[in-house]
């Protein structure tokens, strides 16, 4: 039969019909049915016709599922081609008339190999069955896969060979990761059902390698790190050790660990624990009886609260022994109650006078309901007997209760109305403006100094947008965007935040300069719920600071004045003192040795006071115009600078045998002649006020603090009390007479108008007999380049 033929050919099974490629050959449909259902793959393949081309087969569903759907057409396609020539010779043996041949054969996707038996299935055909055999630790591995048991098989040295699909989910690792091909997160760790840490020596799989023992039902948590910030799982799991032998030797040759997920069971396990506990503790603590029947509703085993409060025995109480201990006129009812509750299974519950140990009936309510399984059958009963004498007592205890609960309630709503009172005058007195704002910016409260600032009625205030009716505009009459708004900003992102200088709009339309904090309040989660501001009407401050700046500019213009006066004053002095020196050394030239020695020393001091007179001029000229240079400042490098120093005291260090040393290398902003001159008279200074037969030694060192550079001028000499460390630098002012150490008073107060100058400052530590230090700070700049040379040491 040609292939067109065989897809053609009307299908008698039925439900094969839509399947051309796996229709069967005219056959018993009892055949096919029996092949239909047998587990195995079956094929019942046709033998290649006369002229070559390939045989069909039909394929039952095993066979199509192992197969495939493709393999009726030519069925030694559905096989490796190794496999379908072993197939093809061995049906070709059955159509010769072989009963039967077996062959061994390999199925893809298959590690063992699979049993063929071929036998005749009619003419020109043949049965081809397939039993496919698989190898053991895949057949293992698929049931435990399917029944979610992991599985490790380590070798002796506990290294992990293997571990099936099952097992990597259940650790949280992959293969690679158990095996150290990859690293895992150090942070995985086993745990002992304590929590404690476990040891990899401890595990159940080193304790069956050391001792060759099988380790049963190990509980083992596996603590697997959470990913993305998540918390890490503990998972537990039933471990059993199995470790496999060398025959002759007693040594393990390795170890398969089983183990099962018993997270849930153990979580289980612990609920229940917890709850049989709480169960016992409220059996053992409860002032009621408990009692246990069974479904037929017999007491049985121990009832130790029905004997306790009765004084029946098991033998007493047993069967329906208890109704005895109902009182006479109740027994008949609570049978009946009984009775129907065991019958229909609906809850119990009746009231009955029970007898007490010693002789007394107690009113009781007894309550009891059924546990069934899970299919609906009860399995017992359980019921309470509560002393309804003690309920009333504790009725009457709880009202007691929830009276003093009340008389607390309203004691506690006295105080809250007392603190709400507290708040509302400590609102109201307060001189600031305070007002409340909810996470929309709407005011939920205000003070009366806020409607008064602001001229708004306190009830206009509450519940209106703040921002649009007072902060709508900045102080410049430009629209303010809630979002540049301090107050929204905080609304948003709950940071406090506080404002100098603002304007709030007054209800008559004009600007209220003010000063404001702004602080969140958040809710129990701290979510920002709103805001409460509090701000201060800044009009006075305000003019009190444009007074205050104009004072200054006053009295900085007055200090100008006084050193235009000074300035002209000293130099228009010169003159007539040019004059008056002139003719006095006149006379000293044409009279000297003229007249009496008085006259001669009368000239001689009137030369003497023209010099001193002449000196001070000149000094209080330099110093007026310390402050009246007009060139910008430039950087000044402190290295030059202290060159030129040093060279303009030279003759001194040679007169003294003094030395100067520094170290200054930083660049400041200034003038390059005033710094030259401040620092020149202050190693002149430290120079000149030397100890009588000590050399003088000065050195000046520079550190960069803070932005500034501080100078620090130091000398060996005679020092300075600290009582005139101030006195020093006023003009005119003089620690020692003119003859010891000449000079008119005026270096130290130039050199620190020079240093205010520079926006710095100059201060003075000595103390007598061990020297001085002047103190200069100036502001630093960016460094220029070093200039070239090298300090003298």
């Amino acid at each position: 039969m040609s292939r067109e033929a065989r897809a053609a050919a009307p299908d008698a099974a039925g439900p094969d019909v839509e399947r051309p490629e796996t229709r069967p050959f005219p056959a018993q449909a009892e055949l096919l049915g029996l092949l239909r259902a047998l587990p195995d793959p079956v094929l019942l393949i046709e033998q290649a016709g006369p002229g070559g081309e390939a045989g069909g087969a039909w394929l039952n569903p095993a066979a199509r599922e192992r197969l495939g759907e493709g393999a009726g057409l030519d069925w030694t396609a559905a096989f490796v081609p190794e496999t379908a020539q072993v197939l093809a010779a061995a049906a070709a043996q059955v159509w010769a008339g072989a009963a039967e041949v077996r062959r061994s054969v390999r199925l893809a996707g298959s590690q063992a190999p699979a049993l063929a038996t071929l036998t005749p299935g009619g003419p020109g055909r043949a049965l081809l069955h397939l039993r496919d055999s698989r190898h053991p630790l895949e057949v293992a591995e698929e049931l435990m896969d399917g029944l979610g048991l992991g599985m490790l098989v380590q070798d002796q040295e506990g290294r992990v060979l293997h571990a099936n699909a099952a097992g990597q989910l259940l650790l949280g690792l992959d293969l690679a990761q158990m095996t150290g091909e990859a690293p895992a997160d150090t942070r995985w760790h086993t745990v002992t059902p304590a929590g404690e840490p476990l040891p990899a020596a401890e595990l159940p799989t080193a304790a069956a390698l050391r001792s060759g023992q099988v380790q049963r039902d190990v509980p083992v948590g596996v603590v697997i790190p959470g990913a993305a910030g998540r918390p890490p799982e503990t998972r537990w799991l039933n471990v059993t050790a199995l470790p496999r032998g060398v025959p002759g030797s007693p040594q393990p040759k390795g170890v398969t660990t089983v183990f099962a997920d018993v997270t849930g069971e153990r979580a289980l396990q612990e609920q229940l624990a917890r709850s049989e506990q709480r169960y016992r503790s409220l059996v053992e603590a409860t002032s009621q009886i408990v009692w246990i029947t069974s479904p037929e509703g017999e007491m049985l085993g121990p009832q130790p609260g029905w004997t306790a409060f009765t004084g029946q025995t098991p033998g007493e109480y047993s069967g329906a022994g208890w109704l005895a201990m109902i009182h006479p006129e109740d027994r008949a009812a609570t049978l009946a109650a009984w009775q129907e509750a065991v019958g229909t299974g609906r809850p119990y519950q009746t009231e009955y006078r029970l007898r007490r140990a010693d002789g007394v009936y107690v009113p009781m309510q007894a309550r009891g309901v059924a546990v069934t399984h899970a299919g609906g059958n009860v399995r017992e009963w359980v019921g309470v007997n509560q002393d309804l004498s003690a309920v009333r007592a504790a009725e009457e205890h709880l009202r007691a209760l929830n009276a003093e609960l009340e008389d607390r309630v309203q004691a506690r709503t006295r105080e809250l109305a007392d603190l709400t009172r507290f708040s509302t005058l400590l609102l109201g007195a307060a001189g600031e403006g305070i007002f409340g704002l909810d996470a929309a910016g709407r005011t939920t409260f205000a003070n009366r100094a806020a409607a008064g600032v602001l001229g708004y009625g306190v009830e206009r205030l509450i519940g209106s947008d703040q921002h649009a009716l007072i902060h709508h505009h900045r102080a410049d009459g430009q629209p303010y965007p809630p979002g540049d708004c301090p107050v929204h900003q905080t609304l948003r992102d709950g940071q406090p935040r506080r404002c100098e200088a603002d304007v709030f709009w007054h209800a008559q339309g004009h600007a209220v300069p003010v000063s404001y904090v702004v602080t969140p309040t958040r809710d129990a989660a701290g979510a920002v719920t709103g805001a409460v501001v509090m701000f201060q009407d800044i009009t006075e401050r305000q003019r009190a600071q444009a007074a205050l700046e104009a004072a200054v500019a006053n009295l900085e213009r007055s200090n100008h004045d006084l050193e235009q006066f000074a300035y002209i004053a000293s130099h228009d002095l010169q003159e007539p003192l040019r004059t008056v020196g002139s003719y006095a050394e006149l006379l000293s030239r044409r009279y000297q040795g003229q007249l009496d020695p008085r006259a001669d020393q009368y000239l001689a001091f009137m030369g003497d006071a023209v010099e001193r007179m002449r000196g001070l001029i000149q000094d209080l000229l330099g110093f007026a115009r310390v402050g009246r240079v007009g060139a910008a400042p430039q950087p000044v490098a402190l290295a030059e600078v202290l060159r030129q120093a040093e060279q303009n005291v030279q003759s001194a260090l040679e007169e003294t045998g003094g030395q100067l040393s520094w170290e200054a290398d930083q660049t400041v902003p200034g003038h390059p002649g005033l710094l030259v001159q401040l620092l020149t008279n202050l190693i002149s200074n430290g120079l000149k006020f030397h100890r009588e037969g000590v050399a003088p030694q000065v050195r000046v060192t520079a550190r960069t603090e803070e932005g500034q550079v501080h100078l620090r001028v130091s000398d060996n000499g005679i020092g300075i009390a600290a009582e005139y460390h101030e006195r020093v630098f006023a003009i005119f002012q003089r620690l020692n007479s003119r003859e010891t150490y000449p000079g008119n008073g005026m270096g130290l107060a130039i050199c620190r108008k020079i240093a205010e100058s520079h926006g710095g400052s100059l201060t003075l530590s000595s103390e007598p007999g061990q020297g001085s230090t002047f103190h200069l700070r100036l502001p630093l700049s960016p460094p220029l380049a070093p200039p070239q040379g090298k300090a003298p040491a």
